[in-house]
């Protein structure tokens, strides 16, 4: 795409910084992202946009897909002056309209406040609790949400509140609302299902659109239902592997975010078929929930764009 400045429709826009405080400190760091049709003078007007508002940019990427004629754009940028997120936002929106944005600014150091949601398997619940609290995802875990009591002691350890929110077919409305209740009430984000083994209705789908985040072995469609990694083993797999994606109303057929695989050989076991299988699943998880939380992934239709 050839870059050349806006002309008519060129927005004017400008900022005035808050007064920076007495002292000085680290310049605040922020996360621009944002998709729109793609068009001459878009990356011309972020960038003049960020410097007419006393800011530097630290990292951009970006990407024109042909396919469906859309552009979409990662800005990771400090401010010179302590600009406030919501002064960012107020003055950006008109770039935005200008150019039929959907866009937002984060602060990039804020950590995302999200749910894990988890039934008996208890790999991925695990991985995930001790990344966070060494502080490789950048992310709060507000609680842990489970259908069933066997990693309480767990999620206490790491001082993390456990939910227990039974689910039977005629409760499932009841617990689904409970959990939206806890989600709001927890200012939560995102809702990671790490290994949580019950169907999510497609009005919680709607309601928590591109927040829900699910992890299966990679098996699907072939080897549906019970002991996946055995019925694997039955047909001498050679590939082993696990996909993140979002959750939709298509059960399993949300818009992919990563994936991971490993080789293995005939001489492997069902047991290490398994074993194998869980590293891979929370491999592919921990990155997805990683982008995500660092506002990487963009949804692009049925697909995602990822700035990794």
């Amino acid at each position: 795409m050839t870059e050349q400045p806006p002309q008519a429709d060129t927005p004017d826009y400008a900022v005035v910084p808050d007064t920076a405080p007495e002292g000085g400190g680290a310049d605040p760091e922020y996360v621009l992202t944002l998709s729109c049709p793609d068009k001459q003078g878009i990356v011309h007007a972020v960038s003049s946009y960020l410097f007419m508002t006393g800011c530097n940019i630290v990292d951009s990427q970006q990407f024109g897909d042909n396919d469906t004629g859309l552009f979409f754009m990662r800005v990771h940028f400090s401010a010179e002056n302590v600009v406030t997120a919501e002064r960012l936002r107020a003055s950006f929106a008109a770039v935005g309209s200008a150019y039929h944005m959907d866009w937002r600014i984060h602060p990039s150091q804020e950590r995302m406040r999200i749910i894990l949601m988890v039934s008996k398997f208890g790999h991925c619940l695990n991985d995930l609790l001790f990344r966070a609290s060494i502080g490789a995802l950048p992310v709060e875990i507000a609680a842990v949400v489970s259908n069933h009591t066997d990693f309480r002691e767990l999620v206490g350890s790491y001082g993390v509140p456990f939910h227990h929110i039974p689910v039977t077919r005629d409760t499932k409305a009841a617990a689904e609302a409970e959990l939206l209740t806890l989600v709001e009430k927890e200012g939560v984000e995102l809702v990671v299902l790490a290994r949580y083994m019950q169907v999510i209705s497609d009005d919680l789908c709607n309601k928590l659109p591109g927040r829900i985040i699910n992890i299966h072995h990679s098996f699907l469609p072939s080897f549906k239902g019970a002991k996946p990694y055995h019925q694997a083993h039955d047909r001498g797999v050679k590939l082993i592997g696990a996909t993140a994606h979002y959750v939709t109303a298509a059960l399993d057929e949300g818009p992919i975010i990563e994936q991971e695989v490993e080789r293995v050989g005939h001489q492997v076991t069902p047991a290490q078929l398994v074993a194998i299988g869980r590293d891979v699943e929370c491999q592919a998880l921990a990155r997805a929930v990683k982008w995500h939380s660092e506002h990487r992934v963009l949804l692009n239709g049925r697909r995602t764009v990822v700035f990794a």
